[in-house]
């Protein structure tokens, strides 16, 4: 009898739909395919300095009910067009949520919260959630995590980040040089921005690599390479690196690495002390440093949501808080609302007149 060498930890394999098969479910109508091709083509203008706004990536740490998050997005699109002449605003749309070690794995994995694991129904969630999001004229964005998930996805968003644990990673560089969407790349968890700019310099440049295509078959992926890529500072666990020194330190690494000089500034994790309310302090450092002078600022990040702070799952689902996160601890809607009208009014007539960085 031969020895069994293989799947000795797998419990169970079960099938997927297959991305073809979702996308049949729930096609792109004609309007939301225009919407997204606009957003992403917005979003490229910002990064070749074409539009002289800025763009803010905003949204919950991690969406966790698809009603709370339209409530959200209804009430950032409102903001969007009161400041849509200075600040261009885009959704955070995070159904993966990478762990230090345990704890919720996002929308997708565990839709219902339970341990369940019901990742097919995880999918046509999120997909509906963002196709919903569109209609509401929103452009959307998410953490490109899982390497295969982007192909049931990714024609819904128009900017992806890559975070501080997966940055370093081949296979994340190397999915990124293939996304549709531009990419932001966040420094290392140590704060070092080295790891950032490897990956922009390999995401650059065409990689093959082992994927899936759109029947769900394995196969060899070639990609392009993506141009649309920039760096995230988030700070690290040497503190924050949103500051004037760090930013200049910075623009000279990414000249010296030959890649984009375009910095956005994440202003929650390590450069808000993990604190949510320190966010708009942080906005306000970046709206400052635009004002003295900075050109390679080009946008930032903010955990948002309905109400502040964060709160456990807990086992009686119904017992839950509504719009409060259950993963990191966002501020407020009324504190993000006053952030984001106030860096629009400082900053309305100094963007078109902004120089281009040297």
């Amino acid at each position: 009898m031969q020895v069994r060498t293989e799947d000795l930890n797998i419990e169970s394999n079960e099938r997927l739909i297959t991305p073809v098969q979702l996308k049949a479910e729930l096609p792109l109508s004609e309007s939301q395919s225009e919407a997204v091709s606009v957003a992403r083509e917005t979003v490229f203008s910002i990064l070749r300095r074409e539009d002289p706004r800025l763009f803010l990536v905003i949204g919950p740490c991690s969406v966790h009910n698809t009603e709370q998050a339209l409530d959200y997005a209804r009430r950032l699109k409102k903001l969007a067009d009161q400041v849509g002449d200075t600040l261009y605003l885009v959704m955070r749309v995070y159904f993966e949520k990478p762990r230090t070690s345990i704890g919720w794995k996002g929308m997708i994995n565990d839709p219902y919260l339970d341990d369940s694991f019901k990742v097919e129904d995880g999918l046509r969630k999120g997909r509906q959630l963002l196709q919903d999001i569109v209609d509401i004229g929103l452009p959307t964005s998410t953490e490109a995590l899982d390497p295969i998930s982007p192909q049931y996805l990714q024609d819904l968003i128009c900017w992806s980040a890559v975070g501080a644990r997966t940055t370093e990673s081949q296979t994340h560089r190397e999915m990124s040089s293939g996304l549709s969407s531009a990419i932001g790349f966040k420094n290392g968890t140590d704060g070092g921005w080295m790891v950032a700019v490897n990956a922009m310099q390999s995401v650059l440049k065409p990689h093959r690599f082992l994927g899936i295509n759109g029947k769900g078959q394995v196969s060899v992926v070639t990609t392009r390479g993506n141009s649309n890529a920039h760096i995230v500072l988030r700070g690290g666990s040497s503190g924050p690196n949103y500051d004037t020194v760090h930013v200049a330190q910075c623009e000279i690494a990414l000249e010296k690495g030959g890649v984009s000089r375009n910095i956005m500034i994440d202003c929650s994790h390590a450069n808000s002390g993990k604190n949510p309310e320190m966010q708009p302090l942080v906005l306000k450092d970046i709206t400052h440093q635009i004002l003295e002078g900075n050109t390679s600022i080009i946008g930032a990040m903010l955990e948002s949501n309905i109400y502040p702070g964060r709160q456990d799952i807990p086992a009686d689902l119904s017992q839950m808080k509504y719009g409060v996160s259950v993963t990191d601890a966002c501020m407020g809607w009324d504190t993000t609302e006053e952030a984001v009208l106030d860096m629009a009014e400082k900053l309305r007539d100094v963007l078109p007149a902004r120089d281009k960085p040297g």
